[in-house]
């Protein structure tokens, strides 16, 4: 089948033994701690039996297989305005009735579009975060005004906590420095620590890079990279060991390569 004719329904399946492997540590490198076995589904938000739902690395949260992008692209209407923020409401509701139970907010305006579009039913949803990004060395370059940004975000979109904080960072991370890994670290441990976000973890297109860093960084429990339909894995020294072999959250975004 062309990677044209490909539907969502058929992308998601066809995912799904990776995600398996991903999971078992039968396929992971020699010596790899085994992995506890998933909790039970029925136990996560917006449990739907019609939905799949998988292990989030050693975060342990169950989420569905299928989950929301923060952007919105081709909408009829304004940002901003009344039909718009009916059309975010409605559309939130209809994924938590469907089990859809994640959705990755990526920078502060989706942040607040979506708060404000759960309201009342934000704890039946997995939350990922993030409101100032990685990228601006004015920012990145300094653990307080990462620090900053979080609680920033938290006050403005009136949450009390997010469920992951992933901070995005360079698409290809050698235009980070080492000291902005370094902060950008520094802060996730302290986000963790003080009950500000239940898990950490980065947002990178950059995968040699993550097979590396989550090695080195405990706080990398989860990571965000583009996994599209033609995506493939590499047979030896794959990130996919690595993520495997730590335990590490994998989610990918832009499944139709941004169209």
């Amino acid at each position: 089948m062309s990677e044209e004719r490909l539907s969502r329904r058929e992308f998601v399946q066809s995912t799904a033994a990776l995600a398996a492997a991903v999971a078992s540590t039968a396929c992971g490198p020699a010596g790899a701690a085994p992995a506890p076995p998933p909790p039970d589904p029925r136990k996560t938000r917006s449990f739907n039996e019609n939905m799949e739902y998988r292990r989030l690395g050693r975060t342990n949260l169950m989420i569905s297989a299928v989950s929301m992008g923060g952007h919105w692209k081709n909408l009829p209407y304004r940002q901003g305005d009344a039909e718009f923020h009916k059309n975010r409401r409605e559309v939130i509701a209809a994924a938590l009735d469907h089990g859809i139970n994640y959705i990755d907010a990526c920078w502060s305006g989706e942040v607040l579009v979506y708060a404000e579009a759960l309201g009342p039913r934000r704890e039946q949803i997995y939350f990922g975060f993030d409101w100032t990004l990685g990228r601006d060395p004015a920012i990145v370059g300094s653990v307080e005004r990462l620090k900053q940004g979080l609680d920033e975000g938290l006050r403005q979109a009136k949450l009390d906590y997010v469920d992951l904080w992933r901070i995005t960072l360079r698409e290809h991370v050698t235009f980070n420095t080492a000291r902005e890994i370094e902060n950008v670290v520094a802060a996730l441990e302290w986000a963790k620590k003080t009950g500000k976000a239940r898990f950490t973890g980065v947002s990178t297109h950059h995968r040699p890079w993550i097979a590396e860093a989550v090695a080195k960084y405990p706080a990398l429990e989860v990571v965000i990279t583009p996994y599209s339909a033609g995506s493939r894995e590499k047979p030896v020294g794959s990130m996919f060991d690595a993520v495997r072999r730590y335990d590490v959250g994998l989610i990918g975004i832009k499944p139709f390569a941004s169209g």
